[in-house]
C-alpha cells in the first residue's frame, strides 16, 4: 500500500517475483493491470517463469518486485535492459542494497531516482509465511529507477 501512496507507474506493471501474490493484489486493487509470474508456483500467477531467461528481451511497462536478495542485483539489470526509457523499476530491498562494490557499479551507471526509506520497521515474512514471523530489526527501502535517468538520487522517507 505504501507504494502506491510514493509513487505512480505508467501502463502495465509486471510482477515478475510475484509469491502467492501479495503485491500484485495491492496493484489491481489500485486499478493497474498487473503481470504475475515467478519462477515457482506459489499459488498465484504464472509459475515456473524465470525472469532471467535470455529469451525475455521486452517490457512495455514498469517492473515492480521484491526480488530474492541473492538475485537482486541481476533481476534489476534484466528489468532495466528490458523496459523502454522512461518507465520504472521498483525494487523492494534491504536498504543495506545501498553497500557493496558490484551494486556501486549500477548505482554510478544507472542511478535510482529515488530510495524511500522505512522509518519504522516493517514485518517482512519469507515465502508469505506471516504467522511465523515476529518481525525484526532489519531496514526495508523502495528503490526506484527511471530508465535513462542520470541525475542525483533523492533519498526519501515514509511511514
Amino acid at each position: 500500500e505504501w507504494l502506491m501512496r510514493l509513487e505512480k507507474f505508467k501502463g502495465p506493471i509486471w510482477e515478475p517475483c510475484c509469491g502467492q501474490g501479495h503485491l500484485s493484489k495491492v496493484f489491481e486493487s489500485h486499478g493497474y493491470e498487473v503481470k504475475s509470474t515467478d519462477l515457482i508456483d506459489r499459488g498465484y500467477g504464472k509459475g515456473g517463469v524465470n525472469f532471467l531467461d535470455p529469451s525475455i528481451t521486452e517490457w512495455n511497462g514498469a517492473i515492480v518486485t521484491n526480488p530474492p536478495f541473492a538475485f537482486a542485483l541481476e533481476i534489476i539489470e534484466k528489468a532495466l535492459s528490458i523496459i523502454p526509457t522512461g518507465q520504472k523499476v521498483a525494487m523492494f530491498l534491504r536498504t543495506l542494497f545501498l553497500e557493496g562494490q558490484a551494486r556501486r557499479k549500477l548505482f554510478d551507471e544507472c542511478p535510482p531516482e529515488r530510495v524511500w526509506v522505512t522509518s519504522k520497521r516493517i514485518v517482512c515474512a519469507k515465502n508469505g509465511d506471516f504467522d511465523n514471523n515476529t518481525g525484526g530489526a532489519q531496514s526495508y527501502s523502495w528503490f526506484i529507477w527511471t530508465k535513462g535517468y542520470k541525475g542525483d538520487t533523492i533519498l526519501k522517507w515514509f511511514n
